[in-house]
């Protein structure tokens, strides 16, 4: 009898826990073919960039590792371009570019201007490295290690005709061509159908899709679309070892000129030009360089996050009239700028009038004053 009852015992555990163990896989299942819907009403993050880099962002990107070069001779003086490359302040550029200077100046896409001394030139590749030691630790872009094929999309970015970060679009036409110019020679290099004119020989060649550098701008065939690119995989071993045999005590700084600053038009230019960069940062949401532009009062009396919490709402930023005036008793050039911005939950953009006072701070040009006024109309 007891013998029976232990068998029932057992036997209705084992049934009890079947049953528990069914019962818990189908609730399991139920639970888990739920959809679990969470509206987050706090917070609406706008989404600039899926997949892929924008255009415009990497653009963006790299125009803060590229400078323009302007170089004097004893006989002229000639444009150029170039990028930083690692976190000695060493900038790439063509040998052509810097050959037989007497004095180079380099300028910032935030218009900084430093004097360059030659690290390392090229005798027959076109090649050359030059120092800004006031640029260490800067941030440089990514350089490529494998190669581009023939039809890949790239961006050549330079200083054409003297003109700030301009930029080039268009694809690798052909890669592997050899040939010589004006004692250099070329080997193995690309062909691209992004224009390049004297200005911005020795900027980089970018990959559009990732923003890394696969080149060297180096040489165009005027009144067309073909150009030339050193590959940048050729020149990385023999640019590291010119940076790594030198040091700054080696080398000759010229003293910094002060010519620039007396020059009224170079003024109003370099004005205009930081205003509209100030602005294009604003636009691509880069909060941190816009802010570095100001001067030393201004972000005195405004802290970055109040600065960003004034710009963070808009979606767009149009740019649609900028009038330069020259202050000769102040040395300072007035920029007023009419802007349209669009904030994030509104229909119609929102007209702004801001005012611009541009001068020099410890030998850089700044934006020292700046007011902003809502038009009546918006």
């Amino acid at each position: 009898m007891k013998q029976k009852k232990m068998i029932y015992y057992i036997a209705l555990g084992i049934a009890l826990t079947v049953l528990t163990v069914a019962a818990s896989f189908f609730y399991y299942q139920h639970w888990a073919a739920q959809e679990i819907h969470v509206e987050n009403n706090l917070a609406k993050p706008i989404d600039n960039q899926t997949g892929e880099k924008m255009l415009a962002s990497v653009i963006h990107d790299a125009q803060k590792s590229v400078v323009q070069i302007t170089v004097e001779t004893e006989t002229s003086e000639r444009t150029g371009s170039g990028f930083l490359y690692n976190a000695l302040g060493d900038i790439i550029t063509n040998a052509h570019v810097v050959k037989d200077a007497t004095s180079i100046t380099v300028t910032l896409s935030n218009a900084e201007t430093y004097k360059a001394a030659i690290v390392g030139i090229g005798d027959k590749t076109d090649i050359a490295v030059i120092r800004v030691p006031q640029l260490t630790n800067r941030t440089v872009m990514h350089t490529a290690s494998e190669s581009l094929a023939v039809g890949d999309e790239i961006i050549a970015i330079g200083s054409p005709l003297g003109f700030q970060n301009s930029v080039s679009v268009g694809i690798i036409s052909g890669t592997n061509r050899s040939f010589d110019v004006d004692g250099f020679n070329y080997k193995n290099v690309y062909q691209i159908s992004a224009n390049i004119t004297h200005g911005n020989s020795g900027g980089p060649l970018i990959n559009r899709n990732n923003g890394e550098i696969v080149g060297i701008n180096s040489a165009g065939v005027s009144d067309s679309d073909i150009a030339f690119s050193i590959p940048i995989e050729q020149v990385m071993e023999q640019v590291t070892e010119w940076s790594n045999s030198i040091n700054n005590n080696d080398l000759v700084f010229p003293s910094t000129s002060l010519d620039l600053k007396l020059d009224a038009s170079k003024v109003k230019e370099d004005a205009e030009y930081l205003v509209n960069y100030f602005f294009e940062s604003l636009q691509i949401r880069d909060y941190i360089n816009a802010y570095t532009l100001l001067g030393s009062d201004l972000q005195t009396d405004q802290s970055y996050s109040d600065f960003r919490s004034a710009y963070v709402h808009y979606t767009s930023l149009t740019v649609n009239d900028i009038n330069v005036v020259y202050e000769s008793d102040k040395e300072q050039a007035q920029v007023i700028a009419s802007v349209e911005l669009q904030k994030v939950d509104q229909d119609d953009p929102e007209s702004w009038s801001y005012t611009f006072s541009i001068g020099y701070e410890n030998d850089q040009l700044k934006i020292l004053t700046y007011d902003s006024s809502l038009s009546e109309e918006s």
